[in-house]
Formats: structure tokens, C-alpha cells, sequence
């Protein structure tokens, strides 16, 4: 209405507008012309828009302070590019939406608040579609022509695609997707025995390499090393475990082909070095896992004849390794990030813990020293949960008054003994790049409507859970993570383990007098983690407006060489003259998930309940699991097990992953 009354009075009234203002811009055209008075309109309304941050009124921006400068910048041009994407996501033809998401963030970049909002909104109710066209939107025309402008020579071969035959006993047909970054022709891969298998990231649901390039290129450029980048099936259409099997069957087929897969000459076995970023990451963890258990003769579920060689290292760059959210810190993980050994590296991550409760509490911050001293008395003794207050102490003596006085007077700040630590996810609850609310779409999506996997013990899932014995084997494992990334704390954590697996393996075998008495334990030699200060999560990602991610992107390639420089070295697995090669006898162990049924949780079926679109033939017929009737006599059904129209947990994630995926309940898309 406003607006039809302003267009009526311009089309109706006098141009110069009412009588008062004929009369006063009678007059001030006399001093100012049109020009100045353009340039005063807008500088008044940038005042009146901003008088309270001009003036100091304004509450401070948390997370301005949060991050460093340059990823604060990085995060205000990665906002406004999701909210303008997301606001031409509907137009129906390419081209234009492609123009469209340009113009549209361009506005979002000067409208910052009007970003935030729409972000927050659609984060609000996330669907695949909205992770997607996020994430995807670096391979857009004209984001990828910017982004080569700005990315440094790096290569002088650009990718080629190429598709990795699946091992003959798997229980898969089809070829898994991948792009091989190698800077020479084809012809000098016969040259090589080295390579790296990468798993590039992008939620479970989105991202090829591709949308990963900056790295790849820069990995195989300064390396001279063939990059083998997997396009794996993302879900929701392929749900947990397929990607993670896709992965596996990768490498399966690299060793027992002795790399002619790819173009190596096939004359020894490649040693292969496994890298991943975020949902990367756990795929990497995860095919480790897998690697390790057919070495595991007395596994139950995984039987191989021989096994599969242990990759050469890990590169966590970070890594997601736990699905199961929590809030609190349990004591354990504390200790792990306490440790002695790691109190430097973690020391900030201490730091952030113990300032959730001063924040809120708005009490006095400790010293680092004493944060430390305390993190050191706490692993030693086991602390009170509520230390007496200054007050408390006063009325127990016999001066109280007196008393009272002189503690309040020579009261310093003290160390805050408390048990409760706050997880980094909620912590850095609101992460400009990954919330909560993206956090919760990507696992149900993973995990699919129909899966039910024990998120306390499936450790293929979140590999955070990883038996000690498992994790005694792992190869040398780097971890590169920012201090404000939400999922800091399963690098930490896992790091934690790792090391703390290490150790009790060399004590054991010390004692066995497997090593010399004077061997001394070195951490360095198994776990390397580098925690970035003010940086959160993916920020390899956007290398293009975050040049600062260069150095780290170039560290990795580093990591790559030391790797195969120290086990060229030091060879001690191979020292015992067992080959390399293996003859491709292996038996195929896919990782097979516990679904529902309509029998007992005591004995869960182990096979993939989730229907796929252009998946092999039957799981009975591939060797999946076999459906089992369990016997009913003298056994109570439980609620969970009744079957699915009744099943209220079915019902709730089949609702969710509907809503997630844009459908309502009943199967038709949402307007």
C-alpha cells in the first residue's frame, strides 16, 4: 500500500513534490547541487542505519572475535555466495540461474545482515537440495573461471577421469567414479610406485574433486606423485555403508592390480598414503579400519585369507570421526586432551573450555599457568566438584567478620575445579560454516531411513570408537584442524587415542623385551597434530578468497614426502621378508550394518535394507547377510522390533530424511 501511494503521488502530484518541499529545495539548490545533495541523502541514511555501531552503542559481534581477520572475511563471502545461490536455486533455467546467483550475491555482499538472515532462515529447513547447491557452487561457470584466476600455476596437466574396476569377489558390479591429478602424461605413470588415494569431503551428500581442485592440484604439482581423487556415491541415495565401501574396494583393486588400474607398470604393489577432509576424513579412517581387521584372523565378520597391506600414513585434515553428537565432555576425553604430552598443542582447546563458564558467569579469568597447573592437579588427584566459596570458608573459622574481610581483599582469580566441559560442537554452536542444524542433516542422510546402527559401538560409522587394539596398528597419522572448528574435538580426541595406544603398545612390547631397554617412547613417530588459531572448519575449501590456506595446503604436500621418505628408511613391517605383493586371493569384507527386523535386537540381521537405484543385483544373491527367523519361545518382543508401520522410530526418521530430502510424509515434493 505504502508503495502504490509513493508511485501515485510521483504520477499524480506535482514533480517537485508537496508545497513545504518546493520551498525548502527552493532553497537549497541555491547552495548545494544535485550531486552533493545524492551523496548527503545516502550518508544520512548509512548514519541512521549504523548510529549505534558508529557510536559505540552496539552489542560486539561474537564471532568477529571468534576468528582470525582474513577467515572472518572468507566467511562473509562465502555467506553471501550461499544466500545468493540459495535465493536463485528455483529459477528453472541454467543459464540464468547461474547469472542470477552472480547478481544476487553481489547484492548479499553489501547487505551482510540481509545474508545472515537468509542464511539462518534456510539453515532453519535444510534440505539435500540446499547442501548441494552450498557446496557445489565452486564448479558453477563463473565461479570456476574466478577461482582459476586466482589459483597460482600449479600443474601443467589438467585431470583426467577415470573409472576403478571393482575386485572381482565384491559384492558390487558397478565401477567407482574417480579423478586421477598427476602432472605428466600417462605414459610416465609406469615410473611410479607411490601415489596418494584422497577422499575429498563434502558432507556424505555433495562435493566431487572437482569442488577440491585447489589441493589436488597444488598435491600433485609439488609432489610429483599421481593423485587419486574418488568420486564416490553420495547419499541420501546411497546411504551408509556404500560410499565407505566404494572406498575400500578402491584401494582392494590398487593393490591386488598392482596399480595397472590406474597406468603403473603393476611391477610392485604401490605404496599408497590415504587422505581426507571432513566426511573425507572418516572414510579414510574407516578403510584403515577395514584394512586392519582382515589382518584380524580370529574377526568374526571379516575373514580373509590374506590381508591387505597397511597404508603407508594418514593425512586428517579436519575430520569428522564422531556421528554421535554429544553435549559433554566425559571424563576419559578429558584426560586425553589434559595429557602432559600434549598439554602445549591442546592448551588453547583447554583454554576455550574452561571460558564457557566464565563468559556466562562473568567472573575473572585465570592465568594460562593456572589453567595449566590445574589441568596438571586434576589428571594427579581427583578434585571436589564444588570447592567451598570464599563466604563458606569465612563463617567456618572464628573471626568471621575479620576473616571474611581479608580473603575478600587478597582474593585472586581462581581456577574454576568443575567436571563439566562443553563439547566443541555446541560450544561453536554458531559456526559460520558448519552448524548444528547442517551437522544433524548430513548424519540422518547418511545413515538413511532404514539403518539403525548403534551409535556407541559402530566404529566404522565413527571411528572415534575404534577398539585399542586396532588403533596399535594405525600407520603415521597427521591431523590438521582449526582451533574454532566444531569438530575439534574428534581430531583432538582421536589424536588422543592414537597416541595413548601407541604408548601401551611399546610399554608392552618393552616388557616383553621385544625393544632395547633404553628405547624411548617418541609420539612423534605415530601422531602429528597441528591445531590452526581463529580458523573453523573447510578452510581449504575457499583457498581463493582465504590465501592464508595456501601454507597449509603446501604443509599436507610436505607430509606426503615425509611420509615416504621416513618409511623408505625404515622399513621394519617388510624387514622380515614377507612380500609386498599378494596374489589377489582376498575374500571380500564389506562392512555390513545391523538393521531393524521384526526379531530379537539380541541377534540384529547383517544386511543393507536400504533400496538403491542401478544397484547390483539382491543382497541374498551377493552374499550381503541371509535373513534369519529367530525362534519367539520364552522371548519378549521388543517395541523397537515391531514391524515397520508400526514402528515409531522407522516413522520419525522416515519424516525426517522426507523432510530433508524436500518431500512430505505421504511421497509428493514440498511447494
Amino acid at each position: 500500500m505504502i508503495g502504490s501511494g509513493a508511485l501515485l503521488t510521483l504520477y499524480r502530484g506535482n514533480k517537485h513534490g508537496p508545497p513545504f518541499f518546493r520551498t525548502l529545495s527552493g532553497r537549497l539548490s541555491r547552495h548545494l547541487t544535485a550531486w552533493q545533495t545524492v551523496v548527503i541523502t545516502l550518508l544520512y541514511l548509512y548514519i541512521c542505519r549504523n548510529f549505534a555501531k558508529i557510536f559505540g552503542l552496539e552489542s560486539p559481534e561474537p564471532l568477529a572475535n571468534l576468528y582470525s581477520r582474513g577467515y572472518f572475511r572468507a566467511t562473509w563471502i562465502t555467506t553471501a555466495l550461499d544466500a545468493g545461490f540459495w535465493t536463485a536455486m528455483k529459477i528453472r533455467r541454467k543459464w540464468l540461474r547461474d547469472l542470477a546467483s552472480i547478481v544476487f550475491t553481489v547484492h548479499y555482499l553489501i547487505a551482510a545482515e540481509q545474508a545472515d538472515e537468509k542464511v539462518r532462515k534456510v539453515r532453519g529447513m535444510l534440505t539435500v537440495d540446499h547442501l548441494r547447491v552450498s557446496w557445489n557452487k565452486s564448479t558453477t561457470p563463473y565461479l570456476r573461471v574466478l577461482s582459476g584466476l586466482l589459483r597460482p600455476k600449479l600443474a601443467r596437466y589438467p585431470p583426467r577421469a577415470i573409472r576403478i574396476p571393482r575386485p572381482a569377489d565384491s559384492a558390487y558390479r558397478d565401477s567407482v567414479n574417480a579423478w586421477l591429478y598427476f602432472d605428466g602424461p600417462l605414459s610416465a605413470l609406469k615410473n611410479h610406485t607411490k601415489m596418494v588415494l584422497d577422499m575429498p569431503g563434502g558432507g556424505f551428500v555433495a562435493m566431487s574433486p572437482r569442488h577440491h581442485e585447489d589441493k589436488l592440484l597444488a598435491w600433485s604439482g609439488r609432489t610429483g606423485l599421481p593423485v587419486l581423487s574418488l568420486d564416490y556415491k553420495k547419499a541420501p541415495e546411497y546411504p551408509y555403508p556404500y560410499a565407505l565401501n566404494e572406498c575400500y574396494d578402491v584401494y582392494h583393486s590398487l593393490i591386488i592390480s598392482r596399480g595397472r588400474c590406474i597406468g603403473l607398470s603393476g611391477a610392485t604393489v604401490p605404496r599408497i598414503i590415504l587422505t581426507g577432509d571432513s566426511a573425507g576424513g572418516n572414510f579414510a579412517t574407516g578403510v584403515t579400519l577395514m584394512i586392519l581387521q582382515s589382518l584380524d584372523k580370529d574377526a568374526q565378520r571379516y575373514q580373509a585369507p590374506e590381508s591387505l597391506p597397511v597404508p603407508e600414513g594418514l593425512i586428517l585434515i579436519y575430520p569428522g570421526l564422531d556421528m554421535n553428537i554429544g553435549n559433554w565432555m566425559s571424563d576419559d576425553q578429558m584426560a586425553l586432551i589434559q595429557d602432559q604430552r600434549t598439554r602445549k598443542v591442546n592448551r588453547n582447546i583447554l583454554r576455550r573450555k574452561s571460558e564457557d563458564y566464565y563468559k556466562l558467569a562473568e567472573t575473572p579469568h585465570p592465568s594460562d599457568d593456572e589453567i595449566e597447573a590445574e589441568a596438571v592437579s586434576s589428571i594427579k588427584s581427583d578434585p571436589p566438584l564444588a570447592p567451598p566459596t570464599a563466604i563458606e570458608a569465612a563463617l567456618a573459622s572464628p573471626n568471621t567478620v575479620t576473616d571474611l574481610k581479608a580473603r575478600v581483599v587478597g582474593s585472586k582469580p581462581k581456577v574454576l575445579k568443575t567436571r563439566l566441559a562443553m563439547s566443541s560442537m555446541i560450544s561453536y554452536f554458531n559456526d559460520r560454516v558448519l552448524t548444528p542444524e547442517m551437522m544433524r542433516a548430513m548424519i540422518i542422510l547418511y545413515v538413511g531411513p532404514h539403518n539403525r546402527p548403534d551409535f556407541s559401538t559402530d566404529y566404522l560409522l565413527s571411528p572415534l570408537l575404534a577398539p585399542e587394539a586396532l588403533l596399535a596398528k594405525f600407520p603415521k597419522t597427521y591431523f590438521l584442524t582449526g582451533e574454532r572448528d566444531p569438530l575439534v574435538d574428534d581430531t583432538v580426541i582421536f589424536a588422543g587415542r592414537l597416541r595413548q595406544a601407541k604408548h601401551n603398545d611399546f610399554v608392552q612390547r618393552k616388557e616383553l623385551s621385544l625393544l632395547k631397554s633404553r628405547a624411548e617412547f617418541d609420539e612423534k613417530d605415530h601422531v602429528e597434530v597441528i591445531l590452526i588459531p581463529g580458523i573453523s572448519h573447510g578452510f581449504l575449501q575457499f583457498v581463493s578468497i582465504f590465501p592464508e590456506a595456501w601454507k597449509h595446503v603446501f604443509r599436507c604436500a610436505r607430509w606426503i614426502e615425509e611420509i615416504f621418505d621416513n618409511n623408505e628408511r625404515v622399513d621394519d613391517v617388510r624387514a622380515s621378508g614377507t612380500p609386498r605383493g599378494v596374489n589377489g586371493n582376498h575374500q571380500r569384507h564389506h562392512h555390513r550394518i545391523p538393521t531393524e527386523s521384526s526379531g530379537d535386537e539380541d541377534n540384529p540381521l547383517m544386511m543393507s535394507s536400504t533400496k538403491e537405484p542401478d544397484r547390483p543385483p539382491s543382497s541374498a544373491k551377493r552374499g550381503r547377510g541371509k535373513k534369519v527367523r529367530h525362534a519367539e519361545n520364552g522371548r519378549n518382543r521388543s517395541m523397537v522390533s515391531l514391524g515397520s508401520e508400526n514402528d515409531l522410530m522407522a516413522r520419525r526418521m522416515k519424516g525426517l530424511v522426507g523432510g530433508l530430502m524436500g518431500m512430505t510424509p505421504d511421497g509428493t515434493p514440498t511447494p
